[in-house]
């Protein structure tokens, strides 16, 4: 069995494969103070140590690479791959300093282009919300980086006094006739339209106007609905491309 892990600055997936097939996944809370054994308390509770073959991790937290690797020395007996600089993926990063890119986009690149076929678009909604492009190709040819959904409510929460918190969810209509449903119209068809306007530039840019656009993370379900690009929600996504790298690096 491999244990996929990606460790988001919010949140943290993981996902657990037998072969090629995803047979589990849960989501925690990202907690950057975690040590080694307290990440080994933690996974317990969802996984039987003893049946792990490997581990393959992405991280946007860096002090926390040190403590997986710490944890799956000392309580998984087991390697650790860790996506980053010098690993093997086979795609080419078209980038002007690779080690700029974040080791999840890489993962997102590398499965769009095993799973939805290349020209691609990846629309991550994270705690930033990604946009990660595969050329004709099949290279990574760079990105969008846009604040994340929950990032930018946040900022306009802690802003506006009046405002109450409210659900992520969509209203029944775009223009309101309450604050909470005014907020979930902005938060809903305001993102929808930021990814449409964003993605048919990319696509005009590639010269791929039928290039199939992605989504994957968090609120992907919420936002995807309302958007007349994204073609498919892929929640697997991450953990499958960290799957495709460990096995390159296993051959």
């Amino acid at each position: 069995m491999l244990l996929a892990i990606d460790v988001g600055n919010t949140q943290t997936v993981f996902g657990m494969f037998d072969g090629a097939t995803l047979t589990e996944q849960f989501r925690v809370g990202t907690d950057r103070t975690h040590t080694g054994d307290e990440l080994a308390v933690l996974l317990r509770a969802f996984v039987d140590l003893e049946t792990l073959d490997g581990i393959v991790l992405c991280s946007s937290v860096p002090l926390l690479v040190r403590e997986y690797e710490a944890f799956a020395e000392r309580w998984a007996g087991t390697e650790l791959l860790v996506l980053g600089p010098g690993v093997s993926t086979g795609m080419l990063i078209r980038y002007d300093d690779p080690r700029e890119v974040g080791p999840d986009r890489i993962a997102n690149a590398v499965a769009a282009r095993e799973r939805h076929g290349a020209p691609a678009v990846v629309v991550d909604f994270g705690t930033s919300t990604n946009f990660d492009v595969v050329n004709a190709a099949g290279e990574f040819a760079g990105g969008v980086l846009a604040p994340g959904v929950e990032v930018s409510m946040d900022a306009l929460f802690a802003r506006a006094a009046r405002l109450p918190k409210v659900p992520f969810a969509a209203p029944e209509r775009v223009i309101s006739q309450t604050t909470t449903a005014a907020l979930q119209s902005g938060l809903v068809y305001g993102f929808a339209g930021q990814v449409d306007a964003i993605v048919e530039r990319i696509r005009a840019e590639l010269d791929a106007p039928g290039a199939p656009v992605v989504a994957t993370g968090g609120l992907a379900d919420l936002i995807a609905p309302h958007s007349s690009t994204i073609t498919v929600v892929d929640q697997e996504l991450t953990l499958q491309g960290l799957r495709l790298v460990w096995e390159r690096n296993r051959t």
